[in-house]
């Protein structure tokens, strides 16, 4: 099991915060760190985002560095990649990732491959953060999970944090990263709390993934709003199947090790990700899986995503297009 980076050794001081709040901390703390670091979107600033999570930074570090921007994600982005190859740091707010297809050339040739076409003589420190996920009835142009996407790009990083914990250690790796990462937040857990290193030093790896809860039958490895839920269900069953429940954390680079190593302590492993199944995380973890520990499988892998749909605007219809604890018992049953 990998273990996370913390300054002067032991275990760190620790504060209940939510995942909106650790979001905000790993923001000024990089931002108090790193004058080249610097915050753009739309409506980061006076407003504090539309989730609250730039909050009061605006007032902390002032409009050149916390940047209200014209609605135009091709046009901000692109002033990212400029701003990232002449030495700043910017990080990106897109309100919602279904608006990444605006501005695709910009991620997809530009900033995905400068390094790779100039022979490495450029750095793209390019923070995007952007929210995903449904549950909050914001219809499907607001509700995709579009990580496997940018996972599969090469020359960026994608990474989706499912405790707050993982938010502030991932979002400070992602800042200090000369490569462009790609910061997903799911917004139905932003008032998650948790337990957060207060060090200002305090990282988690890019390519790093968690276990949250040990366990000798199952092995859940889940992202996002998952993490919490498979936890929750994990405490329920507890006497009856004892569930190994990993926070995958990071997509892109993915930490096979510690996955192999729980599959082969308990034969069984069941996939919990909110994208649609096809072509998405769930399938790079089976592959790796089948790849890495086949002979260490008792059942065969059982995935639960998004069926490959929209996600609906209906309350009735999301709830049932969307995962929960109920899909992964179902999944854990057949595996047992």
């Amino acid at each position: 099991m990998s273990t996370e980076s913390q300054s002067g050794g032991g275990v760190p001081e620790t504060e209940t915060m939510t995942m909106r709040e650790a979001i905000r901390q790993a923001l000024r703390e990089e931002m108090n760190r790193d004058e080249d670091v610097f915050v753009m979107g739309e409506d980061v600033g006076l407003f504090g985002g539309v989730f609250d999570v730039t909050g009061d930074l605006v007032e902390d570090f002032g409009e050149e560095r916390v940047r209200d921007t014209p609605i135009s994600e091709a046009g901000f982005m692109g002033a990212a990649v400029g701003a990232a190859a002449t030495g700043s740091r910017p990080v990106v707010e897109i309100m919602f990732s279904d608006f990444l297809g605006v501005c695709s050339e910009q991620v997809l040739n530009q900033m995905a491959k400068n390094r790779y076409m100039f022979g490495g003589k450029t750095e793209m420190p390019v923070t995007v953060r952007t929210t995903e996920g449904g549950g909050m009835g914001a219809a499907s142009q607001h509700s995709g999970t579009l990580h496997t996407w940018f996972a599969h790009l090469p020359g960026i990083m994608a990474v989706a944090p499912g405790t707050p914990r993982a938010a502030k250690g991932l979002l400070k790796s992602a800042i200090r990263s000369n490569d462009p990462v790609f910061f997903f937040e799911n917004k139905a857990v932003y008032e998650q709390e948790g337990e957060v290193p207060v060090d200002d030093d305090y990282t988690i790896p890019l390519g790093q993934a968690s276990v949250e809860r040990e366990g000798d039958d199952v092995t859940v490895v889940a992202t996002q709003r998952m993490v919490g839920e498979s936890l929750d269900l994990a405490e329920e069953l507890a006497g009856e199947t004892s569930l190994e429940v990993i926070d995958l954390q990071s997509m892109y680079p993915m930490d096979t090790d510690t996955l192999v190593e729980s599959v082969e302590k308990t034969g069984r492993l069941v996939v919990a990700d909110e994208s649609p199944l096809s072509y998405g995380t769930h399938a790079e973890v089976v592959a790796r899986i089948q790849e890495k520990a086949f002979f260490s499988l008792d059942a065969p892998i059982q995935r639960v995503g998004v069926a490959d749909t929209h996600i609906p605007f209906s309350p009735v219809l999301e709830e049932e297009v969307l995962p929960h604890a109920g899909d992964v018992r179902a999944a854990i049953d057949r595996v047992i």
